[in-house]
């Protein structure tokens, strides 16, 4: 298994959709996301305007992604395919997207929930200052040469 990261392209939506849509921590629906404002149009237009996003690839299947709001700092998604977990790519994909933030940010940030694998992950990663927000999330901030 070699396992590939390139920036996403257009081609790429329906395969992040898949991924998205295949985790159980953190699980939205189609559905959901669209309540949200999150459509593969949506997606599509992000990823055509700028790079925003990079998918992990085993061969020519997408099995994770990485997805920044460049504007605001923000690390806005990272999800792998429950299949390829603890496989170090979660990790890769973290490392390419905080690159591309730091090229512009001194601080990239993201908001997780505070109980979950996932925050415990970014803080392994150097993510710290946690900042509460509503309910159970919280922010998490990494400075650049971290």
């Amino acid at each position: 298994m070699t396992i590939n990261i390139r920036p996403a392209q257009a081609s790429d939506v329906e395969s992040i959709f898949t991924v998205r849509t295949s985790v159980t921590e953190n699980h939205l629906s189609c559905e959901e996301m669209l309540k949200m404002g999150i459509s593969e149009a949506t997606v599509c237009n992000m990823i055509e305007e700028n790079l925003c996003a990079w998918v992990a690839t085993d061969d020519d299947e997408v099995v994770g992604f990485s997805m920044i709001l460049r504007e605001k700092g923000s690390l806005f998604g990272l999800f792998v395919l429950p299949a390829y977990e603890g496989r170090g790519i979660g990790r890769r994909l973290t490392r390419t997207a905080e690159q591309e933030l730091f090229k512009q940010h001194k601080v990239a940030w993201l908001e997780t929930d505070k109980n979950s694998r996932a925050a415990k992950f970014y803080m392994q990663l150097g993510w710290g200052n946690k900042t509460p927000l509503n309910g159970a999330y919280i922010r998490l901030e990494k400075q650049r040469g971290v």
